[in-house]
């Protein structure tokens, strides 16, 4: 008689954030056994639809959004966008017959998962955040683990249910021991001089970008080096700005990048890195240790950004620089930050300590581990 194949559904994206997780942990599970079966549920437009593919897994597309906050036409389709892809997510399920279900959080997430429960099949949801989203919070009394990346998530989830994993990150990123001079070689910067990255996401920080086109000047006084990933809106205006601002001060270097594909290297090259607050972002940095400032993003979801930051501050692992006082503040908090060796090494230090690298390996062991008591129950 054949042995049955496992099976994993992984729901959820929206965001890289959501995504590149439940790929981290597609892939986990496929080193552990490689016969094992594994398909994405994503919602149809967004950025899953593209990379899942691209990650070499099967997806299945809901017609699913969120419902806006404010006021908007959008929001008389979601009853129906719900409904049908409650629908789907059910013949999805009927038709695959998956041991465990994942979801990562994002649009998705919610009608598959709620499909599941009302099909008795168990359910593991991952939180990034230190806040939780609005869909894993709907789904967590149907949840039977509940993974996530901070302490102190009892407050939002039933406590037997947690499993602090961390959050699933690419390790290729992370890898930067013994890379700093080959990262100072590839960004042509001087080794004497420190180095500033900053980090907005793969679009950029708007107010990130403007408070670093009004310090330019401030930080060339400093001889401070910059590794500057503006995306691609401002790459032109940043140019512009180290052109007008800094025209003949041969002292100061500013690399100005839309998109950094080397992260590694920027990592190994930096000093000090001035970031958003997404949880993939806040967990590479706890994995390579560097003293960070974060600007949160007001307008995320639950305004989750703000959250994370706050939790690294309240450990002393981070500043917390609020995005409306970016302009005025964030220039002179990096460069004094830089002075202060001392406080530089205990958030290197501290924030270090939060770094969970196998994260993926943890999560795909627990839903293994599901698929294994479940089977004995049967």
């Amino acid at each position: 008689m054949p042995q049955h194949k496992t099976k994993i559904l992984i729901s959820g994206g929206g965001t890289g954030g959501h995504v590149f997780p439940a790929i981290a942990i597609a892939e986990s599970l496929k080193k552990i056994d490689d016969t094992i079966d594994i398909l994405f549920v994503g919602a149809k437009g967004r950025i899953e639809m593209e990379r899942v593919p691209l990650a070499g897994f099967p997806i299945v597309g809901l017609w699913i959004s969120g419902f806006q906050r404010s006021l908007s036409l959008k929001n008389l389709l979601f009853p129906f966008k719900l409904l049908l892809s409650l629908i789907k997510a059910g013949k999805i399920i009927r038709k695959f017959k998956p041991d465990v279900v994942v979801g990562v959080g994002g649009y998705a997430s919610g009608p598959t998962g709620k499909m599941a429960a009302r099909k008795k099949i168990p359910l593991l949801l991952q939180e990034q955040n230190s806040f939780p989203g609005i869909t894993n919070k709907l789904l967590a009394a149907e949840a039977e683990k509940i993974c996530v990346a901070y302490p102190g998530m009892e407050k939002y989830f039933p406590k037997e249910k947690i499993i602090i994993s961390g959050n699933p990150i690419r390790r290729q990123v992370i890898q930067i021991d013994g890379k700093k001079e080959l990262a100072l070689q590839y960004f042509e910067l001087d080794k004497n001089k420190p180095v500033i990255l900053i980090v907005g996401g793969s679009q950029g920080a708007l107010s990130i970008n403007e408070a670093i086109e009004e310090s330019l000047e401030l930080f060339a006084m400093k001889n401070i080096q910059l590794i500057w990933q503006t995306g691609k809106l401002f790459e032109d205006l940043a140019n512009k700005a180290v052109l007008e601002k800094l025209n003949g001060n041969k002292k100061m270097l500013v690399k100005v990048k839309s998109f950094i594909t080397k992260m590694d290297l920027a990592y190994a090259a930096a000093d000090l890195v001035i970031s958003r607050a997404g949880a993939i972002a806040i967990s590479e940095l706890c994995a390579v240790g560097k003293p960070c400032i974060f600007v949160p993003l007001p307008t995320a979801a639950e305004d989750h950004q703000t959250h994370n930051a706050k939790a690294l501050e309240s450990t002393n692992a981070a500043i917390h620089l609020v995005n409306a006082e970016a302009k005025e503040k964030l220039g002179k908090l990096a460069i004094d930050l830089l002075g202060n060796e001392t406080r530089m090494q205990t958030l290197a230090e501290n924030i270090k300590k939060l770094a969970i690298t196998n994260s993926a390996d943890i999560i795909a062991e627990e839903i293994l581990k599901m698929v294994k008591e479940h089977k004995i129950d049967a």
